[in-house]
């Protein structure tokens, strides 16, 4: 499919836009492309919703084809994936043609098979990521992940910046996903040890507020050997001569033993303490820390 913009689109570079779902994030999204000055079409089952945008210039689509067909990007942000194939699904006939761009949170496989239904569809198909909270959509503290059409990435770098910082992470258009739901791991593990943390305070009248005013400026400094962990996995040379697994293994197995004294349950923390024991019946004792990535592998 050729997509470069049309001839009245180099005339003029401000892409016509659709926004489908007006969700809180929905709807920051297609103010963004009001204030550029961008003609955007929204559309959402509720139709209530898009009043306010109306009000702002945007104009209201009567069905999901009309807004389709309304828009060279087609942004889609609803509730899961299953949600955009029902949206979409009598629209199919208006995706050709189309820049078809989903911001909806989900997992890889399912945004893979909407991308080969959307591409059987004649659409050219992004999947996003989005790290932001709707506030924040548009400035610098916003950013996106992008996985599909690299042509399209490319060609649209421009508007998809108008919503955060974008980057484009891969020809798989499930990987936006698993690095969502990589980041997203990363993000809830942390909130596992502030649970643990809190619960350990308050089993001695601590405010979570007092144990918080400490725990964050140590959750910052700590991140800071992330990167130096990384690339050991990433080189398969886990040699270290301070933070062995062995001294973590000890380490974590008297924090679970005091956490226990104080009452207080350990099933957010003893998961990782079983991680390094098995790193240790191995032989790794001496290895770094993050040897421990060795475990949770996928196998072959």
């Amino acid at each position: 499919m050729n997509i470069e913009p049309k001839q009245s689109d180099k005339q003029s570079p401000k892409q016509s836009v659709t926004v489908i779902g007006l969700g809180n994030l929905g709807q920051v999204l297609a103010e963004a492309f009001l204030k550029q000055g961008h003609r955007t079409t929204v559309w959402n089952r509720s139709p209530a919703k898009a009043d306010s945008l109306v009000a702002k210039g945007a104009i209201r689509a009567a069905t999901a084809a009309e807004a389709v067909a309304a828009g060279d990007l087609v942004i889609v942000c609803v509730l899961d994936y299953e949600a955009v194939r029902e949206v979409l699904a009598p629209a199919a006939d208006a995706l050709a043609g189309r820049i078809l761009i989903n911001l909806t949170s989900g997992t890889p496989n399912p945004a893979r098979e909407l991308a080969a239904w959307a591409t059987g569809h004649g659409a050219e198909y992004l999947d996003g990521a989005v790290y932001a909270v709707p506030q924040t959509i548009g400035t610098d503290e916003a950013f996106v992940l992008y996985s599909g059409s690299p042509a399209v990435f490319e060609t649209y770098r421009e508007q998809l910046n108008l919503l955060g910082s974008s980057t484009f992470v891969g020809t798989d258009a499930g990987l936006a996903s698993v690095y969502d739901v990589a980041l997203l791991s990363g993000m809830y593990g942390m909130f596992a040890g502030f649970f643990q943390a809190v619960a350990l305070g308050d089993s001695a009248h601590i405010k979570a507020t007092e144990i918080t005013t400490l725990l964050v400026p140590w959750l910052n400094a700590a991140a800071a050997a992330l990167p130096g962990f990384a690339q050991e996995i990433d080189s398969g040379d886990y040699t270290t001569e301070t933070s062995n697994l062995d001294i973590n293994t000890v380490g974590l197995a008297n924090i679970l033993s005091a956490t226990r004294a104080q009452g207080v349950d350990v099933e957010l923390l003893a998961p990782l303490h079983a991680l390094f024991e098995r790193q240790i019946e191995q032989g790794h004792g001496a290895a770094s820390l993050s040897r421990a990535i060795e475990s949770l592998r996928k196998t072959a």
